[in-house]
């Protein structure tokens, strides 16, 4: 059963719930935690796109990288669009956020940034070689990667969450007390400037 929540205002309420941040940080795990607890849906874009068109790692090798990040671009255009108004939980694959139309999309979300470094992802990366972005010295082009991305994750989000410690429930609980917050500030007499950016550690 759900946790029972705090009322917050229908306007900040009505808003998706988009979770960003690099490869293998743990955006699924959470995300689903996150929308067990707030008795919401969940979408994982990369889930989308392999039930749609295969797996990630054929696609990039039969289509090309590209054809994947045009796949990837409508996904996401479709999960928001469909939750419009409500506050569906969705998580973005690490380089979803370098499009551009996705992010004017993630403009009308509530975005947050799931924050860590490369010791908290080494062990799931070790894992799981099926990564073709991670081809070769995995944590080498993880490293890399993260390296790009990073400035786009910060400017991006609503909220930040620090995921270098904690089980997946302590950081969902921890992510859900969060965005009452920034929801209840987002409702204020006196609205939060758009570059502040709220950071839960």
């Amino acid at each position: 059963m759900p946790a029972e929540l705090p009322a917050v205002p229908a306007r900040a309420a009505a808003r998706p719930i988009v979770l960003i941040g690099p490869m293998a940080v743990g955006k699924s795990a959470i995300g689903h935690q996150l929308a067990q607890q707030l008795g919401a849906p969940f979408v994982d874009t990369d889930v989308v796109v392999v039930a749609n068109h295969g797996s990630i790692a054929e696609i990039f090798a039969s289509r090309g990288e590209h054809v994947f990040r045009e796949l990837e671009a409508r996904a996401v255009a479709r999960a928001i669009d469909d939750a419009r108004g409500s506050n569906t939980v969705i998580s973005l694959g690490g380089g979803a956020v370098l499009d551009s139309g996705t992010q004017q999309l993630l403009q009308h979300c509530t975005v947050v940034y799931l924050e860590c470094d490369a010791d908290t992802v080494a062990e799931r990366i070790s894992r799981n070689s099926g990564r073709p972005l991670l081809a070769g010295d995995a944590m080498e082009r993880w490293k890399t990667l993260f390296a790009t991305r990073r400035p786009v994750y910060e400017r991006l989000a609503d909220l930040v969450i620090d995921v270098r410690n904690g089980s997946v429930p302590d950081i969902a609980h921890r992510l859900e007390d969060a965005l009452h917050g920034f929801m209840a500030a987002a409702t204020a007499a006196a609205p939060v400037p758009a570059a502040t950016k709220e950071v839960e550690k």
